[in-house]
């Protein structure tokens, strides 16, 4: 189980993918904990994005574990490849899967990090009967398909119900958000209840990544260090 330590997990979706060795590097050395990849089949979500072989080449360049996140149809056909490649977390949409416990269970079948992934319209319900199989639920808080969209106000009630959701049923899963994530509004993210942050165009958008990503890293952990302190009922630091 994956646990609830801050993670940010660069986006590769906005990188140079001329230069995508050294974006990703950049992104490491500025903190980054995970590396956040984005298959998208033209069909699930309206663009193209990358298959196995980019995943095979990118496990070879970073050193970080490859957060892949299947944005296509029948994932199942695609989830053993996936893994052979190096993915170490692999989550699916629950939109896009007809039988959701057998899918995570082959996920898992692989030696896997099993997520689920909701649309932002689709409630959180949809994890009910799933839940004791999640190692963590990513949160879509934009709709998906492209990079550099704005953040959907209504993600973060939607944060808040879903770790009530996952505390009540006794569950440590970790949430994930992804989609919008800007220096300007990841503390108000990561206080709602995320763990691991997806970032693109706020890390591999300006002409530094790997400072973008030591901002955006220390943001996000100030606000995650401060809701864990109020979670136990510590007192706030002098």
């Amino acid at each position: 189980m994956i646990d609830r330590a801050l993670r940010l997990s660069p986006s590769i979706l906005s990188a140079d993918f001329a230069a995508l060795g050294a974006e990703v590097g950049a992104a490491e050395r500025g903190g980054a904990d995970l590396i956040h990849v984005d298959v998208m089949d033209g069909h699930f979500v309206p663009n193209i994005t990358i298959g196995v072989p980019v995943v095979t080449a990118l496990k070879r360049a970073a050193t970080r574990p490859l957060d892949v996140h299947l944005m296509i149809e029948q994932p199942d056909r695609y989830i053993t490849a996936f893994a052979e490649a190096g993915a170490s977390m692999i989550s699916v949409h629950a939109e896009a899967v007809t039988h959701l416990h057998r899918t995570l269970d082959h996920i898992k079948a692989q030696g896997v990090q099993a997520g689920v992934v909701l649309n932002p319209s689709t409630p959180i319900a949809a994890l009910d009967e799933v839940l004791s199989q999640l190692d963590y639920v990513v949160l879509m808080s934009v709709n998906p398909g492209f990079g550099g969209q704005s953040f959907i106000p209504r993600s973060l009630d939607k944060i808040r119900r879903l770790r009530a959701m996952l505390d009540s049923a006794g569950s440590t899963a970790p949430i994930e958000i992804d989609g919008g994530v800007l220096l300007e509004n990841v503390a108000a993210i990561v206080s709602a209840g995320v763990d691991v942050v997806v970032a693109g165009n706020a890390i591999f958008g300006g002409d530094d990544p790997e400072a973008a990503t030591r901002a955006l890293r220390q943001a996000a952990l100030d606000a995650h260090t401060a809701r864990e302190r109020r979670h136990l009922g510590a007192p706030p630091p002098a």
